[in-house]
C-alpha cells in the first residue's frame, strides 16, 4: 500500500472514495458540512501536487435507484467553494469516461450519487432471501458489482479511500474497486489514517485508566462493542436511554420511560461479566424525569429505580453526573459513544454536556479521548468543545465496528497485497 504523504500525484488522475453523505434541508441545503471539510486535506494535497481530482460518494438511501432528492449536484457548489476551484459534475457516475479522459491537472470531477446504481452495494433488487432464486441473483449481481468497480476504476491512475465512514461496507467504491490497482496505486486518504491511528490509539495503546462511555437508547445496538470493550476497559459508563433497561432488570419502577423488555437478561448478565471482569461499571443512580417527550415538560429528579407512573427518564440526574465525572477526569484514554439523555433538547443536555466538559479537562491533563458516533459528534459540536477533544471521528457504524475488533473492508482492500 502506499502512503498518501509520500506519494506524488502530478499528472496523475486520483480517484477518491470520499464521504459527501451531507445533511441537507428541504431546499437541498448543506446543514453540517463537517464530512466535506475533513476530505479537504486530501483532495488538497493531490491538486497541489498537479494532479486531477474524480470524486465519488453516496448520498443517503436511495436503494438503486435515481432520486433527485438524493442527487450529489446539490452540493456541487459547496464542495468547489471548500475546494476554491470549479467542480464539473457527471450526472451518470457509470458513464463518465469521457468526463474522466478529458480532465486536466487541477481539475475535479464530482460523480452522481454512486447508489443510483445497485451494484454499488452489491445487493439484488426486487427479490426477497426468501425466494429460492436469491442466492443466483446475489451471485449474478456480485459478477456486475465487480464489473461496476471496474468502470470506476478505468477513470484514473490512483485509488484513494478517505471514506471511514462506509468503511465497514464491502461497496463497489469502498473495496471491490481496490482490486483494479497495483500496491503502488491505492492508498488511505489523510482522514482515514487518522481515523484508523484513532482506533488503534483506543484499542492497541491504551493508557491507563481506561474509561469508556456508551450512551444511547438501546443496550441491544451497542452489545457487541460492550462485550469486548469489556476485556479493556477500567470503568465503563452506560447512560442515555439504556438506563431504565438496566433498572427494570434490577426490579425497578421506570414510569414510561424507554426500555428494551426482551434484553433485561441481556442487562443482568453485562452486570454479572464486568463483576467478573474486574470492571468498574457505573450505571446512572438519578434522573430527570419529564411527564411529556418535549423541552417544555414539568419535570423532577427522582431515582431511575423509583419513577413516578406516566413520567420517564430524559436525562442524567445529578448524582449521576458526579459519578460519571468522577471515573472520567482522573482517565488517560476514553471513548464517548452515545449520550447521556435526550441532548436535542435544550432542558435534558446536562448529562450530556457534563460528560462533554469532563472529557475535555481529561484530555487538558493528558488524556487521549476520542467521540465517535453521530449523536456523540453533535453533542461536542452543540457544546463547542470539538477542538477541545483529542479527535472526533466521522464515523458512525464504522468505529463501532472497528471497536468490536471487526476487519473493515475498505480498510482491508487497500492495505491487502
Amino acid at each position: 500500500m502506499a502512503k498518501i504523504e509520500d506519494f506524488n500525484f502530478n499528472g496523475k488522475k486520483a480517484i477518491v472514495r470520499v464521504d459527501f453523505n451531507v445533511p441537507l434541508d428541504e431546499n437541498g441545503n448543506i446543514t453540517d458540512d463537517t464530512r466535506i471539510r475533513g476530505a479537504l486535506p486530501t483532495l488538497k494535497k493531490i491538486l497541489a501536487d498537479g494532479g486531477s481530482l474524480i470524486l465519488m460518494s453516496h448520498m443517503g438511501k436511495p436503494k438503486g435507484k435515481i432520486n433527485t432528492k438524493l442527487s450529489l449536484s446539490q452540493i456541487r457548489e459547496a464542495v468547489a467553494k471548500a475546494l476554491g476551484t470549479d467542480v464539473k459534475f457527471a450526472p451518470d457516475c457509470a458513464k463518465a469516461s469521457e468526463a474522466a479522459k478529458d480532465l486536466k491537472p487541477g481539475e475535479v470531477l464530482l460523480l452522481e450519487n454512486l447508489r443510483f446504481y445497485p451494484e454499488e452495494e452489491g445487493k439484488p433488487v426486487g427479490i426477497e432471501k426468501t425466494d429460492p432464486a436469491y442466492d443466483e441473483a446475489k451471485k449474478a449481481m456480485k459478477e456486475s458489482q465487480k464489473e461496476f468497480a471496474k468502470t470506476l476504476a478505468n477513470y484514473a491512475d490512483v485509488y484513494v479511500n478517505d471514506a471511514f465512514g462506509t468503511a465497514h461496507r464491502r461497496h463497489a467504491s469502498t473495496a471491490v474497486i481496490a482490486d483494479y490497482f497495483d500496491q503502488d496505486h491505492k492508498m488511505l486518504g489523510f482522514l482515514m489514517e487518522k481515523e484508523v491511528k484513532a482506533v488503534d490509539n483506543i484499542l492497541k495503546d491504551i493508557k491507563r485508566p481506561f474509561t469508556a462511555i456508551m450512551g444511547g437508547s438501546k443496550v441491544s445496538t451497542k452489545i457487541g462493542i460492550i462485550e469486548n470493550l469489556m476485556d479493556k476497559v477500567d470503568n465503563l459508563i452506560l447512560c442515555g436511554g439504556m438506563t431504565y433497561t438496566f433498572a427494570k432488570a434490577m426490579g425497578g419502577n421506570i414510569g414510561k420511560s424507554i426500555c428494551e423488555t426482551d434484553k433485561l437478561d441481556l442487562a443482568l448478565d453485562i452486570m454479572k461479566k464486568a463483576k467478573e471482569k474486574g470492571v468498574n461499571l457505573v450505571l446512572g443512580t438519578d434522573c430527570v424525569a419529564a411527564d411529556d417527550f418535549n423541552n417544555n415538560a414539568n419535570t423532577q429528579i427522582c431515582s431511575v429505580m423509583n419513577i413516578p407512573e406516566g413520567w420517564e427518564g430524559l436525562d442524567a440526574g445529578p448524582e449521576s453526573i458526579k459519578a460519571f465525572r468522577e471515573v472520567i477526569v482522573p482517565a488517560k484514554t476514553i471513548l464517548w459513544n452515545g449520550p447521556a439523555g435526550v441532548f436535542e433538547f435544550d432542558n435534558f443536555t446536562a448529562g450530556s454536556r457534563a460528560i462533554a466538559e469532563a472529557i475535555v479537562e481529561a484530555t487538558k491533563n493528558g488524556a487521549f479521548s476520542l467521540v465517535g458516533g453521530g449523536d456523540s459528534v453533535a453533542c461536542v459540536n452543540k457544546f463547542g468543545v470539538a477542538d477541545s477533544v483529542s479527535y472526533v471521528s466521522t464515523g458512525g457504524g464504522a468505529l463501532l465496528e472497528a471497536i468490536e475488533g471487526k476487519t473493515l473492508p475498505g480498510v482491508a482492500a487497500v492495505e491487502e497485497k
